[in-house]
């Protein structure tokens, strides 16, 4: 399950979405969360599913290799359909205790993992196709309006920059602790979900450890550089606009428009 965490990982080829800007691609990553929660029925969604497949589809990452990221995720989903279903009211489809399952409940349920899944596969787009640099200038760039109010926005696009770059670290970490343990005759694989979870948790203690301490080696090498934040510095690779970045813009207002329209049909 471990390995199968796509989230913040970088997909190196090339295509129309990776040429695209950092900016761009934040602006439409956040314009499609929110037309996620205003869609509105069949139409509402398939127009969303049409525009996230157009979107896969240019980027060239495999669906397969997108789809894997789903199952870090699953017990989640579970959850929210188990507490959709049962604790929705509405037209009784079965009781089980004190519990009964209701057709509103189902249907809110198939809505919910619907939203949710695209949430994922969209904001996972993000990442696997932008470099963990051209993030970080995206999100100074696309923030520097704050500083007017003093928000250190450098640092927080550093932060993220940061976050984003020690999550396939941690990933790789964890297997091979993961390995060590199986050596040693840990199971992993075998037992319900629960007993899969709880089998789980001598995992934590060194990969804390371990994130810990490259926390504590980073910070001493950009203090030893004297580093000093964003004040004053230049970028290697300015960000400068394109033909296609207006085009994506254009396109993005218009699935918006359309979003908003079946909402007031």
């Amino acid at each position: 399950m471990i390995r199968d965490i796509t989230i913040g990982q970088y997909y190196p080829i090339e295509s129309s979405i990776h040429r695209l800007d950092p900016r761009t691609k934040l602006v439409g990553t956040i314009v499609f969360m929110i037309s996620l929660f205003l869609a509105k029925g069949i139409l509402g969604y398939g127009l969303a599913f049409l525009f996230l497949a157009g979107v896969i589809r240019l980027s060239g990452v495999p669906v397969r290799y997108m789809a894997r990221g789903l199952k870090s995720i699953l017990v989640l989903l579970l959850f929210s359909v188990s507490f959709t279903i049962f604790f929705t009211e509405g037209r009784v489809i079965v009781r089980i205790w004190r519990f009964q399952a209701t057709w509103e409940g189902l249907i809110l349920a198939v809505r919910t993992v619907i939203r949710l899944v695209m949430l994922i596969m969209g904001s996972t787009i993000l990442t696997l196709t932008t470099t963990p640099n051209d993030l970080t200038d995206g999100l100074e760039r696309g923030l520097g309006f704050l500083k007017i109010v003093r928000v250190p926005v450098h640092e927080i696009a550093m932060m993220m920059s940061i976050a984003l770059r020690f999550i396939p670290i941690l990933i790789e970490e964890a297997d091979k602790i993961m390995k060590a343990q199986m050596a040693r005759g840990a199971d992993f694989e075998s037992g319900n979900l629960i007993q899969r979870v709880k089998n789980m948790l001598p995992l934590l203690v060194p990969l804390f450890v371990s994130a810990w301490r490259r926390a504590f080696d980073l910070a001493l090498a950009m203090e030893s550089r004297c580093y000093r934040g964003g004040e004053h510095r230049t970028k290697m690779k300015p960000l400068v606009y394109r033909r296609a970045d207006y085009l994506a813009y254009l396109t993005l207002l218009g699935f918006f428009a359309g979003i908003i329209g079946i909402k007031m049909v």
